[in-house]
């Protein structure tokens, strides 16, 4: 094949997964390493973020919607499904007429399904990158082909959703975004922070789709009881509904999408209400978290915090557990050695095993590239239809 044409939906957490693969595929084309000679690249962007990463890998861009998640405009099922159908078509027309050989989705939300959708109105095949396992978007069941990071996973949708086409990539392709981030000297240091913000030392607080708009008044209450200065990363909420809450002076609220990496890294502490995407942030990047426990009891997030010995808390536990941490941080520069020591036996922080993260990363890019390079796209793998979209949606009823 001469020439391939690939198009790349995500959101902005999902757009760090998908980077380092398409960083690699480009290496390999210019060393004639792949099954190609030349690839264009077309973005498919979803919300705010996503199209300033992916731009500079893209050949042509397009907006196909925005998240209508926590914290934004209260809409009834009618409305919604007006305004997806709206994306959808929108979806179908930066797709349409451009010769594109396959669809690259990553995610578990809105920018999945009507890129899946549109892309099986166009028939162009699909790889799905999946991440949080046990609450992915219900189209999946109409990709061609579903990466995990994990046998284990791969097992259990297999098991649970009757999923078909499966291949483990054994690792999470965003810590080598992270890790590259950081070497390339990206990060603002703690002079810029400080110069921003005017915290020298502060607690990090990110609110994100864990959360729902009714956990908010008790977790502001219950971090107004700390002592320390807190930022606050709206994230998936506005910075509108934050203020309104708010009542306490040393605590400072940011706009809905900062650089959160330089913000994580010189925090003394960081407590959020999100998912895979930082949780692979705070594991690479090596800084003393809690984990907010959301309305998932089962999420690939929270397994990877326990593999990362990341604490998950209630919201009424954080205050309690935030002054342990810092008291040992205060008392000692390095946190890992004597932190085990100030908690209590059912809630353990050891040193978070980042470098792993990383190494099986670059595992991982290489498993997707070759899978990627090698799909056979004239004759792709069969799509799990109607049955495994069933058993999804049967599972994500759950959490509405």
């Amino acid at each position: 094949m001469k020439e391939i044409t690939i198009a790349i939906a995500c959101e902005l957490a999902p757009s760090k997964t998908i980077i380092p693969v398409v960083k690699k595929l480009k290496v390999l084309e210019k060393e004639k390493g792949l099954n190609w000679d030349k690839s264009k690249l077309i973005g498919l962007t979803h919300g705010k973020g996503a199209e300033e990463l992916i731009k500079p890998y893209c050949d042509e861009i397009y907006s196909i919607g925005k998240g209508r998640g926590a914290g934004k405009i209260k809409r009834n099922n009618a409305e919604l499904a007006y305004l997806i159908l709206k994306d959808i078509i929108k979806t179908i027309s930066a797709l349409k007429g451009k010769g594109i050989d396959l669809l690259i989705t990553c995610g578990n939300a809105g920018d999945v399904r009507k890129s899946i959708t549109a892309a099986n109105i166009l028939r162009i095949p699909i790889i799905h990158i999946e991440q949080d396992i046990y609450n992915p978007i219900e189209t999946i069941a109409y990709s061609n082909l579903i990466t995990v990071p994990s046998k284990k996973y791969k097992e259990y949708l297999i098991d649970n959703y009757l999923i078909k086409s499966l291949k483990n990539i054994q690792g999470y392709p965003m810590a080598s975004y992270v890790h590259e981030y950081i070497k390339n000297e990206s990060l603002k240091d703690k002079n810029e922070i400080i110069s921003q913000y005017g915290f020298s030392k502060y607690i990090l607080l990110v609110l994100g789709g864990d959360l729902k708009n009714n956990d908010l008044p008790q977790l502001i209450k219950e971090i107004e009881k700390i002592d320390y200065p807190i930022l606050i990363a709206p994230y998936r909420f506005t910075k509108e509904l934050i203020l309104d809450i708010v009542n306490s002076e040393k605590i400072k609220v940011l706009d809905e999408f900062v650089d959160l990496l330089s913000l994580m890294k010189s925090a003394d502490l960081m407590i959020y209400g999100a998912g895979m995407g930082m949780t692979i942030e705070s594991g690479v990047l090596n800084v003393p978290s809690i984990k907010i426990a959301g309305f998932h009891d089962q999420h690939g997030s929270v397994d990877l915090a326990n593999e990362l010995n990341i604490p998950i808390a209630e919201i009424k536990d954080i205050s309690n557990l935030s002054n342990k941490i810092l008291k040992i941080n205060n008392e000692n520069n390095n946190i890992d050695d004597n932190i085990n020591d100030m908690i209590n036996d059912d809630i353990q922080l050891e040193k978070l095993s980042g470098e792993k993260l990383v190494k099986n990363s670059e595992i991982a890019i290489e498993k997707l590239v070759e899978i990627i390079n090698n799909f056979d796209i004239e004759k792709p793998p069969k799509k799990s239809r109607v049955n495994s979209m069933k058993a999804i949606w049967k599972e994500r009823k759950k959490f509405r």
